[in-house]
């Protein structure tokens, strides 16, 4: 054993006689000798802190050319690998916002790779020949499907929002109910967006009760419109009243002044038909009368992310014409995304079962149970002294704030630990190549086929069966 610090320090190997051993050999002809270089520097930085701050680091055998090697080539690989990853999710949740939010159908990812590896008439007419508008490659699919005069795309909801505002009532007064001020993911609320884009909010009601003379008390000669904020991330139930969106439309036609809602999740499809909860859908809202609405790409609708405008045509035109509307705008990728899942679209049918997100959110609990156990039989004979593997029913969430109270039912495999914590199990699967995603509830390790694809079910089986094996090994 060695006490001496400086015998340990001069035990690290050298840069050169790292990149000289037959150890490095393989990776230095798969990358580049810069990203190495800097992997080796790394790694002997390590060592370094290690041995002076660490007086029970005394072996020098830890510091042969192979262990330090071997800990180069998982700094080199590590250093390569995209931070952006496919990661598998087994949480239940499919519109999960941190996971990226919907999954796109095979039918628009076959699209990618013509369109992103080429050039494309992004903003070119081919017809007229000469420059066009991005906008109208999904314009004209969007006033199809839902009836409105116009439309156009930005790339959020929370940006076709901030862009309407902007345009309609800069430096004016919106009129808005207290309990529609909503927060969306990463603390962004309606008021502060409100802000933002030059409108003076006008709040009306009570959090639980708001009634249609709350607006009628504030309109004025400065109200530039009245704003309705779909709750489509929470409900408040109970001793609650709201004003209906026909009274609103009435009350602002009476007034001159247009009525927009933010509809957050907007959806195409009637989910009541299939046995869940009723959520109003783009082409009721429009039918209603609305002047404009606005809504997400990437959550219920199942594309990319964007946000949609559709309503009035000289409403829409004065956003268009918007010089925010350049900074907001949605590049290629996005668009050919949007378009080919709104193509999709044109027959229900079709569309349940080739997006991804409707056919998870309609998937029967039959259909679930069978993939469970198919993963189940898969898993069943992991030794049990690392942990137990059962099969119980549970509930998915659609998540991204839409359909909140809505449990889907759902059949999960469950594992109950032993020798390991459920918080360790979770660190074990998300270390994986690929992630697994998990869900724990107490103290159980759960995994939820509803957003586990079917091809992934082979790739989960090997990890829990990984995981058995280097537990009771």
């Amino acid at each position: 054993m060695v006490k001496d610090k400086n015998a340990l320090f001069r035990a690290i190997p050298a840069v050169d006689r790292l990149l000289e051993s037959d150890y490095l050999a393989e990776i230095i002809e798969r990358y580049p000798r810069n990203l190495i270089l800097k992997a080796i520097h790394r790694v002997l930085d390590e060592y370094r802190k290690r041995v002076d701050a660490d007086a029970h680091f005394t072996d020098p055998s830890a510091l042969n050319v192979q262990s330090v090697s071997d800990n180069v080539i998982e700094m080199v690989e590590k250093m390569a690998r995209s931070s952006l990853r496919q990661v598998i999710n087994a949480t239940g949740v499919i519109v999960h916002t941190n996971l990226g939010r919907s999954i796109l159908g095979k039918r628009v990812l076959s699209r990618f790779e013509p369109l992103a590896g080429g050039y494309c008439n992004l903003e070119y007419d081919l017809e007229q020949g000469r420059r066009g508008s991005r906008y109208s490659h999904v314009e004209g699919i969007l006033k199809e499907l839902t009836g409105a005069e116009a439309a156009m795309v930005v790339n959020n909801n929370a940006a076709a929002v901030f862009v309407t505002l902007e345009t309609l009532a800069k430096g004016r007064e919106v009129i808005v109910s207290r309990s529609e001020l909503v927060e969306i993911g990463g603390s962004f609320r309606i008021p502060d967006v409100m802000k933002k884009s030059g409108a003076r909010m006008i709040e009306v009601g009570t959090t639980n009760k708001t009634h249609l003379r709350d607006y009628e008390e504030v309109i004025g000669p400065d109200t530039a419109l009245l704003l309705r904020v779909h709750r489509s991330n929470f409900q408040i139930v109970g001793f609650t009243e709201d004003v209906e969106t026909s009274q609103l439309i009435d009350l602002g036609r009476k007034n001159g002044l247009p009525v927009i809602e933010d509809l957050g999740s907007g959806c195409l499809v009637d989910f009541s038909k299939y046995g869940l909860s009723k959520e109003p859908t783009v082409q009721e809202a429009l039918t209603q009368g609305l002047d404009l609405i606005t809504f997400s790409g990437d959550k219920l609708l199942g594309g990319p992310q964007a946000g949609i405008i559709l309503g009035r045509q000289d409403l829409v035109d004065a956003i268009k014409k918007n010089q925010l509307t350049r900074a907001l705008r949605i590049d290629k990728l996005t668009l050919l995304a949007l378009e080919e899942t709104l193509n999709i679209y044109r027959d229900e049918k079709v569309a349940l079962s080739e997006i991804p997100t409707l056919k998870m959110i309609t998937e029967p609990y039959k259909e679930l149970k069978a993939k469970a156990g198919r993963l189940f039989r898969m898993i069943a004979d992991v030794p049990g002294e690392s942990f137990s593997v059962d099969l119980m029913d549970g509930h998915s969430k659609v998540g991204g704030g839409a359909l909140p109270l809505l449990d889907l039912p759902t059949r999960l495999v469950c594992l109950t630990p032993q020798t390991l914590s459920a918080h360790q199990m979770d660190e074990w699967f998300k270390s994986f190549d690929p992630p697994i995603i998990v869900r724990i509830e107490e103290n159980k390790v759960l995994l939820d086929v509803r957003t586990i694809q079917d091809f992934e079910v082979k790739t989960v089986a090997q990890a829990v069966r990984e995981l058995g094996r280097e537990v009771s090994g």
